[in-house]
C-alpha cells in the first residue's frame, strides 16, 4: 500500500538514518527497487520526474504499475510515490489526482515570495488528499560547478510562511554527473538543521562520497535522492552484455542484464543510509 513520506521521515529525521529515494525509469527498476527494499526491510521513496513520467505513460500509469507491483510482489515496506521537481502547480495537482503521495513543487527558478505562494497552493491541495509536500528554493538543477547555496534567512522564511513537511537545502550539490569534486558546506547544513524542525532533504546523493553522506545524516538530512548512479551502473552492465551477446534481440534479456547492478547499488545505499531493518 502507497502511503505519504510524512510518518518515514520523521522518525528518519528522530533516529538519525536517512530514507533513500531511487528515481524510476520504467517498470523493471521499480521492480528490482522494491524487491531489495523489501528484502533489506527498508521505506523507500520512488521518485518519478515529469520526463520519466511522460515516458512511462502518464501520471495514472505509473501510479497503477506501482500499485501492481506492490500487490503482486507482496511489498510490506512503506512505499512512498512521489512527483520529483513538479515544474508547476498543476503538474503537482494532476499527480495527486492520479494517487501518487508525495509531490515536489520546485519553484525554485521563480522570487521567494512567488515560490511561498507556488507552494502554498500545492499544500492547500495536498492536504485534502493526506499527501507530503517537499520543496526547495535554491536551483540545484544548474549547481554543477557546486557554489551554489541556500541563504540561512531565505530559508527560514520560507518554511515559516509555508506547511512544508520537508526542505531540499543547495549545500554544494548537484544533479547529474559532478563536474568537480562535490564541496558540501557542512557548516550551513548544521546552521539550517537547528533553525528549522522538519526533514531535510539532499538532491544529487550520486557521486557524494560515504563519508560525507554519513555527516549529512548526523547533521540532519533525513532523506537522500539518488538517479545518475543506477543510471550509470545498468547502462555500464548493459553495455557490456550487448558487447558479449551480439545476437541477443529479447527486451527482456537486454533490460534485465543490468538488474544485478542496480539492485547491489541499491543495497550499498540503503544500508549506507541506515535505513535497513527499519520497518
Amino acid at each position: 500500500m502507497l502511503s505519504n513520506s510524512i510518518k518515514m521521515l520523521n522518525k528518519a529525521k528522530n533516529e538519525k538514518y536517512a530514507i533513500p529515494q531511487f528515481n524510476i525509469n520504467n517498470l523493471e527498476w521499480a521492480k528490482y527497487i522494491l524487491e531489495i527494499s523489501q528484502n533489506l526491510k527498508s521505506p523507500v521513496i520512488l521518485g518519478v520526474s515529469e520526463n520519466a513520467i511522460k515516458y512511462i505513460g502518464g501520471y495514472n500509469t505509473v501510479v497503477n504499475m506501482i500499485k501492481g507491483l506492490i500487490k503482486d510482489l507482496n511489498i510490506t515496506v512503506p512505499v512512498s510515490l512521489h512527483l520529483d521537481h513538479g515544474k508547476s502547480v498543476q503538474s503537482c495537482i494532476n499527480a495527486i489526482n492520479a494517487g501518487f503521495t508525495s509531490v515536489m513543487i520546485d519553484g525554485s527558478k521563480f522570487s521567494l515570495n512567488e515560490n511561498i505562494n507556488m507552494t502554498n497552493e500545492v499544500i492547500k491541495y495536498a492536504k485534502e488528499y493526506n499527501v507530503s509536500v517537499e520543496a526547495e528554493i535554491e536551483n540545484i538543477d544548474d549547481n554543477y560547478d557546486n557554489n551554489s547555496y541556500s541563504k540561512l534567512q531565505d530559508i527560514i522564511e520560507f518554511i515559516n510562511k509555508t506547511d512544508i513537511n520537508s526542505f531540499a537545502p543547495s549545500i554544494g550539490n548537484a544533479h547529474g554527473i559532478y563536474k568537480n569534486e562535490p564541496k558540501l558546506e557542512l557548516n550551513l547544513l548544521k546552521q539550517i538543521n537547528e533553525n528549522v524542525d522538519i526533514p531535510l532533504v539532499l538532491h544529487g546523493g550520486s557521486g557524494i562520497d560515504d563519508e560525507q553522506i554519513k555527516k549529512v545524516i548526523k547533521l540532519g538530512i533525513s532523506k537522500i535522492n539518488i538517479n545518475t548512479q543506477l543510471q550509470v551502473e545498468w547502462s555500464k552492465q548493459v553495455r557490456i552484455f550487448l558487447n558479449k551477446n551480439k545476437n541477443v534481440y529479447d527486451p527482456k534479456e537486454i533490460i534485465n542484464s543490468g538488474k544485478d547492478a542496480i539492485q547491489k547499488r541499491v543495497m550499498e545505499y540503503i544500508i549506507l543510509f541506515g535505513s535497513n531493518n527499519k520497518y
